[in-house]
This record gives structure tokens, sequence and C-alpha cells, in this order.
């Protein structure tokens, strides 16, 4: 049986489907043509990106490195704080601005009140409550809630405790007697200013050698020793523009 070719559509080649077909099928749409882009094997290295740690920017380090607490977790994290109000603000603030839903539970309700004004009268990511008053918050990687337990020298035990993506920030003005069980609890612990024998109990229960005990009554306003169970580290939190006007300036106590 003799067999019978058709003509080949212009544009296209025997060895390829035409230019119908290929839009028909969806596939091989005509582009601009780019040249390739190439890199040489021993520029490789170049490739990386600048990328550091994800979570709130407590302040600068020693070498004047962004310190960068990560606050949503998706593991249980407390934090206990022997230092000021100021610097609990300021970090509540900021993990606010990173997404995160601030829970306040406090005795001191009207230091907290223009933070709550500012950011729209609770509506948008902190609120306010009475000790003992924090109502289950959700928490989820989608909304991460950090509590933070502004609840003076002896604070009783929380009814919203850490969770996964719930971390707990509890702020002591002093060293109190609740402070060392609370600082052995703790995944993280931050010291300002304290006074000698404060400093010698710290350093007890955390392990610090002699020269941070020496160093911790002579703290400026505004600097914190961050530490952990393996490292330590002293941080600088400077107010932006918009903090100072809301917050005041650096300050040990209020």
């Amino acid at each position: 049986m003799a067999m019978t070719t058709s003509p080949t559509p212009a544009g296209t080649t025997p060895s390829g489907p035409g230019l119908g077909e290929r839009l028909r099928t969806g596939f091989g749409l005509l582009g601009p043509r780019h040249p390739r882009h190439a890199l040489p094997v021993e520029q490789a290295d170049a490739l990386s990106l600048p990328i550091g740690d994800d979570g709130v920017v407590v302040g600068e380090n020693a070498e004047g490195q962004p310190a960068v607490l990560g606050v949503n977790r998706p593991t249980p994290y407390d934090i206990v704080l022997i230092g000021g109000l100021w610097t609990a603000q300021v970090m509540a603030l900021r993990a606010a601005a990173t997404g995160a839903r601030v829970a306040v539970e406090t005795g001191r309700a009207q230091a907290w009140m223009p933070m709550v004004h500012a950011m729209g009268g609770g509506q948008n990511g902190l609120a306010v409550y009475d000790v003992g008053r924090v109502p289950p918050q959700g928490a989820s990687a989608g909304t991460p809630v950090l509590v933070v337990r502004d609840c003076g020298m002896r604070p009783p035990r929380g009814r919203v405790v850490s969770a996964p993506w719930q971390s707990v920030l509890t702020l002591l003005p002093y060293l109190s007697p609740v402070a060392p069980r609370l600082m052995r609890q703790a995944r993280l612990v931050g010291v300002q200013r304290v006074s000698p024998d404060e400093a010698a109990e710290i350093g007890r229960v955390m392990g610090l050698p002699r020269r941070e005990l020496e160093t911790l009554p002579t703290l400026p306003d505004g600097v914190t020793l961050w530490c952990t169970e393996r490292d330590r580290q002293y941080v600088v939190t400077r107010a932006t523009d918009a903090e100072t006007g809301l917050l005041g300036v650096a300050r040990r106590m209020d």
C-alpha cells in the first residue's frame, strides 16, 4: 500500500512537533531568548546569603553585632530577666513587631497602658491582664505568643506556662527568694545591674566566674548579661527613636 506524506508545516522541522501542536499541548511556548548564566567553579563559594539568627534583636554584643533572641520556638522556652521594666518593654515591643502576640500579666497595668494605646488599644499584638487572669492564648506556628510576667519579686505560679510557640518572660526587679528556682528552670537568664550580694548569689546559682561577679554591680543602664547553660554574652540595648518617644531612655529602675 502506498503511503502519502503531507507537507511539513511552516516553522517546523521533521524531528520535532510543529508550533501549533506545541501551543495546543501547553509545552514549548516561545519566549525571549537570553544568554545562559554561567558561573566558573572557582567562584561557587561566593554564592552565599548573609542570613543570621531569626528572632528579636535585643541589642548589640561586645563585637557590635546584633544579638538576636529567638522567642518564637516550637518547644517551650522560659526566660528570666533580673532587671528593669524598660528592657522588658522594649523586648515586648520588638516581639510584637516580629508578628508575635504579647500577653502581659502585671500588677501595674498603668505602666503598660501607653504601649497598649500606641499599638491600637490591644487589638494589634499586645494585651494586658491582671495577675492570674491571663486566658489561654492558643499559640501556634502561625500565631506565636510571648507571655510577659511582670508580677513583682514573688510572682505566683502562672496559669499560662511556656508551651510550643509560647515563650514566657518573667521579670524580677531584684533577686528574690523564688529567683533561684526560676533561674534553674529557665533556658535563658538575663541579669542587669545588681548589688554585690545579689551578684554573689546569682553567680552561685549560674556558676559564673569571679570576673562576672565583679562586673554585675557596675553594669550601665541598658546592659544585660544573658546566660545559657553553655554561653554568656553582654548585650547593650539601644532604643530606636520611636521606642525612646514611647518608653524614654534606658534605665535600670522605674
